[in-house]
């Protein structure tokens, strides 16, 4: 490692040992499929960088049906301006949930997945993880998206009370009293950057 760190001082390339020694997880994707990624970004998620390379993204996410979801979210403004960003929860080698701060850089906007370039950066430190059901997580996702709890009962094909009692108990489980104080809880950033959707 150090022949290699000396070679590029000598030499002055240094994108190579920026990307693999970088402080933050940096991965470049093909079609939403992992092609490389740096030392921070394997050990933030527990696995060998080998382990990760040619694998779909989803075995990073808490399921199947939040991988989907997240799919298209910020693709708008990948083609418009080629920069997103958002909050979200993944999943480590273990199981372990844990709040992440996503960046994104599209090379192909106009097809903004096709290849990308992604940093995560975790935030455990600043925001521990509170464990939440997928339904908890559906209806949280709905009320960033700034959906009342009827709009959000037909999407979920549940009923208005039903919404009505998980908001409640939402409310309960972070010690607050109103839609904008869960989100502060949540890490008090803007809900349009809120992305823990298990559901459309």
């Amino acid at each position: 490692m150090e022949l290699r760190i000396d070679e590029a001082f000598a030499t002055g390339e240094f994108a190579g040992i920026a990307f693999d020694f970088a402080p933050v997880g940096l991965v470049i994707t093909e079609n939403r499929v992992i092609r490389e990624c740096n030392q921070a970004f394997a050990e933030m998620f527990g696995y060998e960088r080998d382990e990760l390379r040619n694998q779909v993204f989803a075995m990073l996410y808490p399921s199947d049906e939040e991988f989907v979801n997240i799919r298209d979210r910020g693709v708008r403004q990948l083609r418009e301006n080629n920069t997103y960003w958002d909050e979200r929860i993944m999943a480590q080698k273990n199981g372990t949930l844990f709040w992440c701060r996503v960046r994104g850089h599209s090379f192909t906007p106009e097809d903004p997945l096709m290849r990308a370039v992604w940093s995560f950066a975790d935030l455990s430190a600043t925001r521990p993880y509170v464990p939440l059901s997928r339904r908890e997580r559906e209806i949280i996702s709905y009320l960033s998206d700034g959906l009342t709890s009827k709009e959000i009962a037909r999407r979920l094909d549940i009923s208005h009370r039903t919404v009505e009692v998980y908001r409640a108990k939402l409310l309960k489980k972070f010690g607050v009293n109103n839609t904008g104080g869960l989100f502060h809880s949540l890490g008090g950033i803007g809900s349009d950057h809120v992305v823990s959707r298990s559901g459309d």
